[in-house]
């Protein structure tokens, strides 16, 4: 078993070094993640300019680039081989809902999907790594569910574990992604120089929580495991806009 790790706060962070000690006996790890925090960076891939890959002093690879970079240049040529799984996080805060558009995590863990490798993303509900050790053996006992269920097809998994001592026996829910009400507006200051320069506003409140939501698990204290896909493709409208353009669906 090849395990490839990355996540989006970057290579020093808590919950990365919790998931990779968690995984400890389940294989060879290799991990690759970004130098620095990259939350909120999506599917970004640097285009503009070279990257480069560091190696830290406990053996951890880091990429001057975004989550995607570091699974993407691990997957195109630096590890040699494909790997198993491709895991994701523990991230510091959730990515549900509307967030999976926006989150660095997912994006890694996508990553590995669009190269048809089983991969997860794994993230805390509440931001400052509270209970992370109990995070941790969760995503270990979910990782050797999902192998033990085989690996033969490619998935894509996102899940979210709440803050708590007890995460090893929370119930665990299936669940569908919610929806956002939009963000805060933006703050505004004056930098030093007298510009108006502005901080992206924090996320709204859950609009969509209701049950079977990723919303609605978490605040009932349960782990949230929501299967994601790419295709963005708008199906059930397909007909109507074939109609509107004269084409065919």
């Amino acid at each position: 078993m090849r395990i490839l790790i990355a996540n989006d706060d970057g290579y020093l962070a808590p919950g990365l070094h919790a998931l990779v000690k968690a995984c400890e006996g389940l294989g060879q790890i290799e991990v690759i993640a970004p130098e620095q925090n990259a939350s909120g960076t999506s599917n970004s891939l640097t285009l503009g300019r070279p990257l480069s890959v560091y190696t830290a002093a406990n053996g951890f690879r880091y990429v001057n680039g975004t989550p995607s970079d570091s699974v993407h240049v691990a997957l195109t040529g630096l590890l040699g081989y494909k790997p198993d799984l491709v895991l994701s996080g523990i991230n510091n805060g959730a990515n549900m809902g509307d967030d999976t558009l926006y989150s660095g995590t997912v994006a890694a863990a996508t990553e590995g999907y669009l190269f048809g490798i089983p991969s997860i993303a794994f993230s805390q509900v509440e931001k400052g790594w509270g209970e992370l050790d109990a995070a941790a053996a969760l995503a270990r006992q979910l990782i050797e569910q999902v192998i033990a269920g085989g690996l033969d097809k490619p998935f894509l998994l996102n899940v979210n574990i709440p803050n708590r001592a007890d995460a090893l026996s929370l119930p665990r829910r299936v669940t569908r992604l919610g929806r956002r009400h939009a963000s805060e507006p933006v703050i505004r200051q004056q930098s030093p120089r007298g510009e108006t320069i502005y901080w992206i506003g924090p996320a709204g409140d859950a609009r969509e929580a209701g049950e079977g939501t990723d919303f609605h698990a978490t605040a009932a204290g349960e782990i949230s495991i929501t299967p994601l896909q790419v295709d963005l493709t708008h199906h059930a409208a397909l007909p109507a806009w074939a109609l509107r353009f004269g084409s065919r669906a």
